[in-house]
């Protein structure tokens, strides 16, 4: 999620949000090839004013580390807005001097959080999925907008962890008032079941996925025995 710091705390103006597929590679069972996957977030969001579809990360030829896929969005941020600027300062030049004065008495660089389920959270705790210095890095650098999940107290493990509690003020909470339990792998193996899902995802996601037979019982089993592949390079072990 892209946004410009707060004038007050924990108070944010939201620029994008950024949905990002994972490579093929990253080794998950059942995980479909990235063309039918970006196909489908696009066709999902073909009606938000605010969500894209970026396929960098799915167009790398290996598994890309979360730390490194934001990194690549914030460089890509600071980049869209320092042309922009330079836009704005071209547009009206005799008003660049007062523009240079006031962002640098009030900068407006925009920052990026990552924002995952209550349930991301607990992964942190996984051994060896994790490398200490990219958890550091992320919430640190970047921060988390973490949404509640049923049977998940986010809260409490954050306090249970002393680099996530170090970081607490760069871990944003939200909490669902209207809870939504739509599972994908239920919606996947209803789909290998020959069940309807219609209403629990987009109809034009659901003409794709019959079109081109994307979800069945032997797409089910790709990847099936593999460990992920975070898991099979050599990592650091984590103290949470």
């Amino acid at each position: 999620m892209n946004a410009y710091p707060p004038p007050y705390r924990r108070r944010y103006q939201v620029i994008e949000g950024i949905m990002s597929p994972v490579s093929d590679n990253y080794g998950k069972k059942g995980l479909v090839s990235a063309r039918h996957r970006v196909a489908m977030a696009k066709l999902a969001l073909e009606t938000s004013d605010w969500i894209r579809v970026d396929p960098w990360e799915s167009e790398q030829d290996t598994w890309t580390e979360t730390v490194k896929v934001l990194r690549h969005h914030y460089n890509e941020a600071l980049r869209a807005f320092q042309t922009k600027k330079e836009f704005m300062r071209d547009r009206h030049p005799t008003e660049s001097s007062t523009e240079d004065s006031l962002s640098c008495q009030q900068p407006v660089l925009p920052e990026l959080k990552l924002l995952c389920g209550a349930d991301f959270l607990q992964t942190f705790k996984t051994p060896n999925l994790w490398k200490e210095e990219d958890i550091k890095e992320i919430v640190e650098k970047f921060g988390l907008v973490c949404v509640s999940r049923a049977g998940s107290d986010p809260s409490q493990f954050i306090q249970e962890s002393d680099l996530l509690s170090k970081y607490q003020h760069n871990i944003f909470l939200v909490r669902e008032w209207i809870q939504n339990e739509i599972s994908a792998t239920q919606i996947r193996s209803a789909l290998c079941r020959g069940l309807s899902v219609k209403y629990l995802i987009p109809d034009s996601v659901i003409a794709y996925i019959a079109q081109h037979n994307v979800y069945t019982a032997e797409s089910e089993r790709s990847n099936e025995g593999q460990l992920l592949q975070p898991l099979r390079l050599p990592n650091t072990t984590i103290n949470l």
